[in-house]
């Protein structure tokens, strides 16, 4: 399938987009992510730096983050094309990629780590989070729920392959330039994790793409790009807390 096939398949009977320009981008943007990061801070101030205050900064900052990105859509009516959350016509079709992307995400995270670490750069480091979900079972549980299912998996789809991938896509200069915005939309998504180190921006980048190239084949629905993400994160973050139990082996 062609790049041209797969934008026309996402734009068909849809009616024209207006072009956004450079600056009601860089506003729109910045607007999102500055309410990210504001409604992070009363569930550290609260719980402090603790499993319940990082697990609830990150719930209510990705909360706060798409009422802006909806805010701004519903503006220009855009919100059911952008955060296409449609009944798939094929849900059989969805569900397999979604589980072909599970599995080649989890398979990137190994091989990428080992490449990244070839080069000499550090990977991912992930112990203080990992630390907080398996605290207990209450924390497990509640890190699935608001991180894994909602702000990862729901909200980072809609964030970031939703509302950004539509505003890239309306920017003069990238319409229909689908690889363009796939990879613009993945540098974007991969440097929050700086936190990670260069390496795990690298990582993410890459899984950025994925996700992105997964949204334009699905015809610009986000199914099997949230349920793959809720998938990945979920199956590793319980990996990581059967292992804490002992039901896995350590390495």
């Amino acid at each position: 399938m062609t790049e041209q096939t797969i934008v026309s398949a996402q734009e068909a009977g849809q009616p024209q987009r207006q072009e956004l320009g450079w600056g009601g981008f860089a506003l729109q943007f910045l607007s999102v992510i500055v309410v990210y990061f504001a409604c992070g801070i009363p569930g550290v101030a609260i719980w402090g730096e603790t499993s319940t205050g990082a697990a609830v900064s990150v719930a209510s900052s990705m909360a706060g983050a798409l009422l802006v990105a909806w805010l701004w859509l519903q503006r220009e009516g855009m919100v059911a094309e952008a955060w296409n959350l449609r009944a798939p016509t094929k849900w059989a079709h969805t569900l397999g990629w979604a589980v072909l992307a599970t599995i080649a995400i989890i398979g990137w995270f190994t091989l990428g780590s080992m490449l990244v670490e070839a080069v000499g750069l550090s990977t991912p480091d992930v112990e203080q989070v990992l630390g907080w979900v398996t605290q207990s079972q209450f924390h497990f549980i509640l890190w699935i729920v608001l991180v894994a299912l909602f702000a990862a998996g729901l909200g980072e789809e809609l964030l970031w392959r939703g509302f950004l991938m539509d505003r890239l896509a309306r920017l003069g200069g990238l319409r229909s330039r689908m690889w363009l915005v796939i990879f613009l939309q993945a540098a974007l998504f991969g440097l929050p994790h700086f936190y990670q180190g260069f390496g795990g921006v690298i990582i993410t980048g890459v899984v950025g793409i994925g996700f992105g190239w997964l949204r334009y084949r699905c015809g610009g629905n986000l199914w099997a790009c949230v349920l793959a993400h809720m998938a990945v994160d979920t199956i590793m973050m319980s990996l990581s807390y059967a292992t804490r139990l002992g039901l896995m082996p350590t390495t």
